[in-house]
């Protein structure tokens, strides 16, 4: 039996959030959103959800995870991918080469404690992505890893996102 949205808060209720920081930090909430935007141009909408959700995966970020889903639903990714993406190495038929290579390069930037970003990946990448495109998706997952910074920083709740509410 699933539990009721009513059932799960009263057993576990979110935690709650630490700072509204958007509202204490405005400039720099516009100056991620600018950023944001820009490392978007030129890239596949579907693949930089992916990415996104990769990364959040990777940051334990909830809040990103909700939204990046939905948006990558809203966009017409399948729910078999998604939910994958957790479990890349034993799922890589699910993705094209493409997008793998993306993929593999955003784990590589994301977990920078593991050492440099091993240029056997990087190659892989610059298979696929011409230098524009490649120098816009380690943008993307630079943004997005530090929009995670923030939503798990400040304990942003998932699970109140709808698709096309704000961009980032």
């Amino acid at each position: 039996m699933t539990a009721t949205a009513n059932e799960r808060d009263a057993r576990n209720p979110e935690p709650a959030q630490r700072l509204e920081w958007a509202k204490h930090a405005p400039e720099v909430y516009k100056a991620m959103v600018r950023l944001d935007a820009a490392a978007r141009q030129g890239l596949d909408p579907v693949l930089l959800e992916l990415v996104k959700i990769r990364a959040s995966q990777l940051n334990h970020c909830a809040f990103c995870l909700d939204m990046h889903s939905k948006d990558a639903l809203a966009a017409g990714e399948s729910v078999d991918r998604i939910v994958q993406l957790s479990a890349l190495e034993e799922s890589p038929h699910f993705y094209t080469p493409k997008e793998l290579a993306a993929l593999e390069l955003t784990e590589a930037v994301t977990v920078l404690t593991d050492g440099f970003v091993p240029d056997e990946v990087y190659e892989k990448a610059a298979k696929h992505f011409d230098e524009a495109e490649l120098a816009q998706l380690v943008a993307t997952i630079a943004v997005i890893n530090a929009w995670n910074r923030f939503g798990v920083t400040h304990r942003l709740a998932p699970g109140h996102y709808t698709p096309g509410q704000y961009k980032h």
